[in-house]
């Protein structure tokens, strides 16, 4: 008989919940408009209302020639990753949803090409404001597409890799670069404030 429980806890369905974590989690874009002004003084900046695209360093070499070299220096420079600030609610709604019954979060997360601080600052963020039992949660991936899960929580619009149909839907997390874009097929949360991201995750266990 306690074999049998054993087994069946192991083919339990478990809600699998893969969050990003650059502006899905933590701040990259206000921390990186703050520290462009701080740097960069005399330069033209983007409002956070008037952001357009995913790539941010685009938006700016569009806006006068040679800003995406010094854009890119802001984000990689040593400890930029490290120390974004955490979107309001953010921390306390995935602790919050790790504890749920049958759901495994996990933070899926894709470091610069030029990865020398980012990947490690990334952990670092993870253990500063999730704790250190979140680190061996993390999964660093150029290719998202690849990664099995049920849910994907990310501020990217189009998400591409060497899988056309992933196992995950795409839940689009509503930031200022995506804000003006109709409502696409995927399904949007907007926040981490109010109980929707709660209500999101409920109606997914109904599913499994």
């Amino acid at each position: 008989m306690a074999g049998r429980r054993t087994i069946s806890k192991l083919v339990e369905k478990r809600l699998r919940v893969l969050v990003d974590m650059d502006q899905t989690i933590a701040d990259f874009e206000g921390y990186f408009l703050t520290m462009y002004k701080k740097k960069f003084p005399d330069e033209p900046f983007i409002n956070m209302e008037d952001r357009r695209t995913f790539y941010l360093a685009d938006q700016y070499e569009k806006l006068k020639e040679g800003l995406k070299i010094k854009v890119k220096s802001i984000y990689e420079s040593e400890g930029f990753f490290r120390d974004l600030p955490p979107l309001p609610g953010a921390c306390e709604a995935i602790k919050t949803m790790d504890a749920m019954e049958k759901v495994d979060v996990f933070l899926c997360t894709s470091p610069l090409f030029k990865y020398k601080y980012s990947a490690k600052e990334k952990y670092e963020w993870v253990e500063n404001h999730l704790g250190p039992d979140f680190i061996d949660k993390v999964i660093l991936t150029r290719d998202k597409t690849m990664i099995n899960g049920h849910l994907l929580i990310d501020d990217r619009p189009d998400i591409k890799g060497a899988c056309a149909q992933p196992t995950w839907e795409h839940i689009l997390m509503t930031a200022c670069h995506n804000k003006h874009m109709k409502r696409l097929t995927q399904n949007r949360l907007d926040n981490w404030t109010d109980n929707s991201w709660q209500l999101l995750i409920e109606d997914h266990l109904k599913r499994i």
